[in-house]
């Protein structure tokens, strides 16, 4: 019994064209016909031909795998990423885009030193063609590395000063206006803010689009409390504005998760949300609907934001041209219960 599977002969009989052409679409050489493309994938599903991967990379030159990359959680890099549910989101929306243009990711993490650059080693060396990449530390060396590297990577929010790297991002500040001018309309007279960590621009932009509100409604000095994104840290901080500012009527958490720790904290104290206290977080993760009451937050739309990265890498990878793309996202308010 012949046990071969369809070849491209078979592929190429199938579709009416020449095999030299169902290889060129194979191995995805652009330079193709929409339509003949189009012929060789159906006769491709018809005869279920798979390519031999080990056989196209020699070809091609590409391992058609890209690496998720996690990059600065230092020592507890497990339990913070895997803790919070904005990287599920990111590996999501990234994985959608990959999987439908046959694309497999490796998910890596770089938590220090030596990390790094095994993670560089492993790229330089082909064992993906390019990386995505979220970075938690404004100092992170890595993006830097991976220039210098010549390997193909898109960010995940706006790479540091001078660097001329692929990126999404949010207009943050935007976010932080839109949480201030909800407290604001809802009739809070002493809002406050627990922030993110301000060495991130994200964080420092969050904040200030938080005081440009309140400063354009007549409102100075907000009380601000810095926070990890963290649900122990939110509680923390949450504890220290009110022990400092028992007045405090609306809450701006920086993200969702240290909203659910400030919501339990004003429950611990007897304060109710949002009749006593209102709170707004950011992100519209998972959190906020679990959150009790369910959060009004600002919405960053972290899966498009990451099917977006993938694009932007998958045309680095095919050839796009030489100055890197920037893609800023705008962020919306969600109102539910406790603002």
């Amino acid at each position: 019994m012949d046990r071969r599977g369809p070849t491209l002969e078979d592929v190429a009989r199938e579709a009416g064209v020449s095999r030299a052409t169902v290889s060129r679409v194979v191995n995805g050489v652009r330079n193709v016909d929409p339509g003949i493309q189009d012929l060789v994938r159906r006769a491709i599903e018809r005869t279920g031909y798979a390519p031999n991967r080990a056989a196209r990379s020699l070809v091609t030159r590409r391992a058609d795998t890209v690496a998720l990359l996690v990059s600065g959680a230092g020592d507890a890099f497990a339990a913070r990423v895997f803790a919070d549910p904005f990287f599920g989101r990111i590996v999501s929306g990234a994985v959608a885009f990959l999987r439908g243009r046959a694309m497999h990711p490796v998910l890596m993490f770089a938590e220090s030193a030596p990390a790094r650059q095994q993670v560089v080693d492993y790229l330089r060396q082909g064992g993906a063609d390019g990386a995505l990449v979220v970075s938690l530390q404004a100092a992170d060396p890595l993006p830097e590395m991976l220039y210098a590297a010549g390997v193909p990577v898109v960010l995940f929010a706006r790479p540091p000063e001078g660097l001329p790297l692929a990126h999404v991002d949010l207009d943050h500040r935007a976010g932080g206006r839109l949480a201030a001018e909800h407290l604001l309309a809802r009739g809070c007279r002493h809002p406050a803010t627990i922030t993110a960590p301000q060495d991130l621009p994200a964080g420092r932009d969050r904040l200030a689009g938080f005081q440009e509100a309140l400063t354009r409604a007549g409102r100075h000095g907000a009380p601000a409390v810095e926070g990890g994104f963290t649900v122990d840290s939110g509680a923390a901080a949450m504890l220290r504005l009110l022990n400092g500012h028992p007045e405090v009527d609306g809450v701006f958490a920086a993200n969702d998760l240290m909203a659910q720790g400030a919501c339990q904290v004003l429950s611990e104290r007897g304060r109710r949300v949002p009749e006593d206290v209102a709170v707004v977080g950011f992100d519209d993760s998972s959190v906020a609907v679990t959150c009790r009451p369910p959060l009004t937050t600002v919405r960053q739309p972290v899966e498009k934001m990451a099917a977006a990265m993938a694009e932007l890498l998958a045309a680095r990878l095919q050839g796009a041209g030489p100055e890197p793309e920037r893609l800023l996202f705008r962020p919306e308010l969600v109102v539910r219960a406790s603002a």
